[in-house]
């Protein structure tokens, strides 16, 4: 199945809410956090996301609509 590594920017208003948990049970993706940081008024999340391309673009474009900022990443993750 395909992978793409991707990060997630997240708003105060969204700290508390799993939006990853929501992404896997909305989608057929596995989801599968490589790094994070989150603190009181923002986060981020680096994932790497497994399943079609088709739910893929899906669920991104569900994460993007509740206002979280999604980038993708090239290359390795772990690496710097």
């Amino acid at each position: 199945m395909p992978l793409r590594r991707v990060t997630f920017v997240f708003k105060t208003e969204l700290i508390r809410r799993p939006v990853i948990y929501e992404l896997g049970k909305k989608f057929e993706i596995v989801t599968n956090i490589r790094r994070a940081e989150v603190g009181q008024e923002d986060g981020w999340v680096v994932l790497e996301l497994e399943g079609t391309l088709d739910e893929i673009d899906r669920g991104l474009e569900w994460v993007t609509a509740q206002g979280v900022g999604v980038s993708s990443i090239d290359g390795d993750i772990l690496a710097g």
